[in-house]
């Protein structure tokens, strides 16, 4: 990521967190109205890192601040800040979680960027910390491919776990559907 690129994100994310409610804000809220604003994807593990490391050092800045204005300590004021340190990781989570349970509807309804992986494959959804449908162009042909991936170096990689469907192989599975989820039903059932 060259500099001119940072600064751009890490001015927009200040901005986005001095005007911000901290005891609601998380990082996955500032990260996406800074993507929005910026027009860039921040999805990108280099990007998110970065993003993380701006807000972490604009709540230490705040924390000390707030803790050298008159001297005293208020205890309801620590654990505040302690509650708006801590939360982000937990509220991205829960954001996370709920986004991929949004229906299609709702999903081409959001505005937020479009998250793509290391090698420019649109994700669709992620299905677990390692699993994910991707879309990709391969060779002129459109795959959906859903796969684990793994950490190698600081970067997400595809494994040999998964499948890659071509746009008439995904037609097929997605008729079929129904009759999968009676099975299932059937199944469940039956124990």
């Amino acid at each position: 990521m060259d500099e001119e690129t940072k600064r751009q994100i890490e001015e927009t994310v200040l901005e986005i967190l001095r005007d911000a409610d901290m005891t609601s804000t998380t990082e996955f809220k500032v990260r996406s109205l800074a993507a929005e604003r910026l027009g860039i994807d921040l999805s990108h593990p280099d990007r998110k890192l970065f993003v993380r490391g701006v807000v972490e050092s604009f709540l230490v800045s705040q924390n000390s601040n707030d803790g050298h204005d008159d001297g005293k300590s208020d205890p309801g004021q620590e654990q505040q800040e302690e509650v708006a340190v801590e939360q982000p990781e937990q509220d991205r989570e829960e954001e996370e979680e709920e986004a991929e349970d949004e229906d299609e509807g709702a999903k081409k309804r959001r505005r937020g960027p479009k998250e793509y992986n290391d090698d420019g494959d649109l994700i669709i959804c992620r299905l677990s910390s390692k699993r994910r449908v991707t879309l990709r162009d391969f060779r002129g042909k459109t795959l959906l491919s859903i796969r684990e991936y793994y950490m190698k170096d600081g970067k997400e990689l595809p494994s040999s776990k998964g499948i890659s469907l071509t746009v008439e192989q995904w037609e097929a599975f997605r008729d079929a559907v129904p009759a999968i989820e009676a099975a299932i039903k059937k199944l469940e059932g039956s124990d």
